[in-house]
């Protein structure tokens, strides 16, 4: 008799290699994500450090190879740069104190008092965070200018001896502190909202006053919240080009940012240099993180119980009217004074305002300023540019973050922690960073990125990476892993249960993040201004263009329309997420 093979040969090798395929997914999984996330920041991080490091020219590619430190030194030893740092660091800390009393001031005034109009207030909190910031600071060199800014004619005009100057160090200082408050805000509202209530009621009970119950327990406890808010408010002051560029340069105050800018742009480009100071820039702004947690290292701050609870709203009393009139003024500060300089600005034939009677000359009024804005073929082509560039960070962010989110925080995955920390390393690379780094990445190279919106798009997702990973992750671990449990159980793959479960609980979530990113994409200059070429100029560098090329109405009218498309766009936004959220349920 013949011998056979036994029949279950063929099953059992099918079985080891299904085996062997099941775990290979995971880690080729893990794989893909990391060169993603290589191809986004660490190669670009580490030809900006190349750079810095040699004196090889990134668009020829000529120079010497050689690695030294003698950029470093060149920058380290010029009095420029350490006047720049300092002025940095000078207008940074000023403007986070300013944004962590304001947004400390409102966090508390909407979740913990019975201050009227509550959720109007926390509005008004918020809206100055959706103005770009070369737009606010445009729009306070209008009303702060010392001899024509609207608010001199007021103090002139009501016959008081003041004045103000905004293109100054304080200037910029207050801009940043009004403009960066509602990042400390939704920090600490949040915490805020979840601290539970019997604390305040035992220091009550113990006779201890509201306001002194406020600053010995309350803010204490709410310390992570703090921290993480003066830091983030700290790292994204310190790569703004905008607002130091409108009144910082025409003052001679010179930051890290701008000068950084002038490296480039000036004639011959010291793109070395322009390196060096970049990496010194991402040094400090990691030097914050670290520091931030080395601080909360070993430290208790648990608020949170397994009970329900509400937070706790205290009667102000009279009191009550004064943080009313407080939410009042910073949404004249942060909006409304603003909004009215740019109308002005944008329908007055000539800026000149002499005395309050000219703004009421009506004659002198007309829409010339937005005929000659919508003259100019390259305001449509900004406008395009945009949306496309905005269109594809959007998509192609959203799509990755939703990615490293659920590996990250709903998969226990080997290589998912250090997925978290390079997805986390924008945080302290500057957007102006991000676009010299971009620089030395791509130009050379034959894949003909540059000059092409796909090297802004991608230079955009590497940039909001943290925003919109964070921005997800919140979403994603609002859902119980009992569903994912339950799937499985009847058969259903990963693939199939993320399609028909995590996807639609999460898609109110997903659509928020991927409005985030549009929204961000549409403000961010600091990132677009090495990397545009004519044909994929965006609105934010032409505005800058506009500003700087003096012609104040066609830029204020300008900045009104950037401003309105942005309302658009977190109006459609939030309809369609509350739509899915409807649907959701």
């Amino acid at each position: 008799m013949e011998a056979t093979a036994p029949k279950s040969a063929a099953p059992y090798t099918d079985y080891r290699w299904a085996s062997a395929w099941k775990l290979a997914v995971p880690r080729l999984w893990i794989a893909l994500l990391l060169v993603i996330l290589g191809f986004l920041v660490l190669y670009p991080v580490a030809m900006l450090t190349y750079g810095a490091l040699t004196n090889e020219d990134p668009v020829s590619g000529s120079g010497q190879g050689t690695i030294s430190l003698s950029n470093f030194l060149a920058v380290l030893s010029d009095p420029a740069v350490r006047r720049a740092t300092w002025n940095s660091l000078v207008i940074c800390t000023g403007g986070t104190a300013i944004a962590v009393v304001v947004g400390l001031l409102f966090a508390w005034t909407t979740v913990r008092t019975n201050t009227p109009m509550r959720r109007f207030i926390e509005i008004a909190g918020m809206l100055p965070l959706f103005v770009p910031p070369l737009v606010a600071a445009f729009a306070w060199g209008l009303l702060g200018s010392p001899r024509t800014g609207l608010i001199n004619v007021a103090f002139k005009f009501m016959g008081l001896p003041l004045s103000v100057n905004f293109y100054s160090t304080a200037g910029m200082i207050f801009i940043f502190g009004i403009y960066y408050a509602p990042y400390v805000y939704m920090f600490t509202a949040s915490a805020l909202k979840n601290m539970d209530p019997s604390l305040e009621e035992a220091a009550e009970i113990a006779g201890v006053g509201p306001f002194r119950t406020l600053f010995t327990i309350v803010f204490p406890l709410i310390t992570p919240a703090i921290l993480s808010g003066t830091l983030l408010s700290f790292v994204v002051m310190l790569g703004i080009y905008g607002i130091p560029a409108a009144l910082g340069t025409p003052a001679q105050i010179s930051v890290l940012t701008t000068y950084i800018y002038g490296l480039i742009s000036w004639s011959p480009p010291n793109y070395n240099a322009a390196a060096a100071t970049s990496v010194i820039l991402i040094a400090v702004t990691a030097l914050c993180v670290l520091l931030q947690q080395r601080i909360m290292r070993g430290r208790s701050y648990v608020t949170v119980s397994g009970k329900s609870f509400r937070p706790k709203q205290l009667d102000l009393g009279s009191w009550k009217w004064a943080t009313f009139t407080f939410a009042l003024a910073y949404l004249m500060l942060g909006v409304i004074l603003p909004t009215i300089a740019l109308l002005i600005a944008s329908f007055k034939k000539f800026l000149f305002i002499p005395d309050i009677g000219a703004l009421f000359n009506f004659s002198a009024y007309s829409l010339s300023h937005y005929e000659q804005l919508f003259a100019n073929p390259l305001t449509w082509r900004s406008v395009i540019n945009t949306f496309e560039i905005g269109l594809v960070t959007a998509i192609i962010g959203g799509v990755l973050a939703f990615s490293i989110s659920y590996t990250v925080y709903r998969t226990n995955l080997a290589g998912r922690r250090t997925l978290d920390i390079i997805s986390t390393l924008p945080v302290a690379i500057p957007g102006l960073v991000v676009g010299v780094a971009y620089i030395w990445a791509w130009i050379g190279l034959p894949l003909n990125l540059y000059g092409t919106i796909w090297i802004l798009a991608l230079a955009f997702v590497a940039r909001f990476l943290p925003d919109s990973v964070k921005s997800l992750s919140t979403s994603l671990m609002q859902i119980h892993k009992d569903l994912e449990e339950a799937s499985q159980v009847c058969g259903v793959g990963v693939l199939g249960t993320i399609r028909q479960i995590i996807v639609p609980l999460v898609m109110p979530g997903l659509i928020s993040s991927m409005s985030l990113l549009f929204i961000l994409a549409i403000r961010e200059l600091g990132s677009s201004l090495f990397l545009y070429v004519s044909d994929t100029i965006p609105m934010a560098v032409l505005l800058l263009d506009f500003y700087e090329g003096g012609n104040v109405g066609v830029t204020a009218a300008f900045s009104l329309v950037q401003t309105l498309l942005l309302v658009a766009v977190i109006g459609l936004s939030t309809v369609v997420a509350r739509s899915f959220a409807t649907f959701s349920k």
